[in-house]
């Protein structure tokens, strides 16, 4: 077993444009390697040390729809319960048709959510939310903006395409109506506490803000790089508004703590379960029909499709290691996580560049499989 080329090729991507990186592997509860590269500051004299957080922005979803699939093996929510059946203000909704609406006539379920089936978008600049914020003195909570979402008009009838939106963002409401709890409140207690997350959440403590990695906008056609603001994140809707999308904020080790949990049969490395295997296969096992996956496959995600809020691999090109089943997503600046139930292998990737496209169609890529051929499986 050597990670000799993983290792070169972490430290290859400062000069491929990556300003700075980490990467933690875990195989059965151990770290078989861990690298970091590059600078965490925009001056480049800190170097990368492994305690940097980072805004996850789409990484959040695997947590979201992990505490969904907690819910739906207590018996508190079924896959096909009907959203409405939690937040009413989804019960009458309408559909775009031409250039008007009209009622729909599919029930919009948990399913759908789960799987970006549900027929929404990613517009979080509409009338209705803007009313909202304006009303609320910009401190609307969750189940305030999510209600107000829900005026919109629908892109499609629920379950007919795939269309990447605000779906994950409505479950973390769902999940508020399920357990009494607040979104943040049911995270830390049945995910975060039992695997020993510390520096995770909506809004981390100051001491864990400081340690950010210094977040950038890259701009392709200039190759530009602009600085943005601490902890700028343009899905907090409001102070208030935790976003299941893309509202969490880690560090690299307490995202590959609950990777290799899920990698091991949903327990973590102190003994502590918070899913069990057969609730790990449901969670990863594709959902699209040959319409949706048509959509799905515009994002160019090779081998894949989607599950209930995860890619899942579901073909292996020839040539390419990895293994069926192997599941995970993305994030808006970069982040990567990787979960392989079948061999216990998972990984966590962390940058924080916006807008670079060759994260998800390079970067990622080329890391899982020189972990795949580290490990010679």
């Amino acid at each position: 077993m050597s990670f000799d080329k993983l290792s070169q090729y972490v430290d290859s991507l400062p000069a491929a444009g990556v300003p700075g990186c980490d990467l933690i592997v875990y195989r059965d509860h151990e770290v078989v390697f861990r690298r970091q590269a590059g600078f965490r500051d925009d001056a480049k004299t800190k170097p990368m040390q492994g305690d940097e957080t980072y805004s996850l922005y789409s990484c959040s979803k695997v947590f979201t729809t992990c505490a969904v699939m907690q819910l739906i093996e207590a018996g508190k929510i079924a896959l096909d319960d009907p959203v409405a059946k939690f937040l009413p203000a989804f019960s009458s909704m309408k559909v775009k048709d031409g250039d008007g609406t009209k009622p729909a006539e599919r029930v919009m379920t948990i399913r759908h959510l789960m799987s970006m089936q549900g027929g929404l978008d990613y517009n979080m600049d509409t009338e209705a939310i803007r009313e909202t914020l304006k009303r609320t003195d910009n401190r609307a909570t969750t189940r305030e903006l999510i209600d107000a979402k829900a005026q919109d008009a629908l892109q499609f009838e629920p379950g007919t395409d795939f269309l990447y939106s605000l779906c994950h963002d409505v479950l973390g409401a769902v999940i508020e109506v399920v357990s009494g709890q607040s979104f943040s409140q049911y995270l830390k207690e049945h995910i975060f506490m039992p695997l020993g997350l510390d520096t995770i959440g909506f809004r981390l403590k100051e001491e864990d803000m400081a340690k950010e990695c210094a977040q950038y906008q890259f701009h392709p056609e200039e190759k530009r790089y602009e600085l943005c603001p601490p902890m700028q994140n343009h899905y907090r809707l409001s102070p208030n508004y935790e976003s299941g999308g893309a509202g969490l904020a880690s560090n690299v080790r307490d995202c590959a703590l609950f990777a290799d949990a899920l990698a091991c049969g949903g327990k973590g490395a102190d003994g502590a379960r918070i899913l069990s295997p057969e609730m790990i296969q449901l969670w990863s096992a594709n959902q699209l029909g040959p319409r949706s996956r048509a959509s799905f496959d515009a994002w160019n995600r090779l081998g894949y499709s989607y599950a209930l809020g995860v890619r899942t691999r579901v073909t292996l090109e020839k040539g390419i290691r990895g293994g069926i089943g192997e599941f995970g997503w993305d994030g808006a600046a970069g982040a990567w996580m990787m979960i392989d139930p079948h061999k216990h292998v998972s990984a966590f990737y962390a940058m924080h560049v916006r807008n670079f496209g060759d994260s998800y169609y390079v970067i990622h890529p080329n890391i899982r499989a020189l972990i795949y051929e580290a490990l010679d499986i």
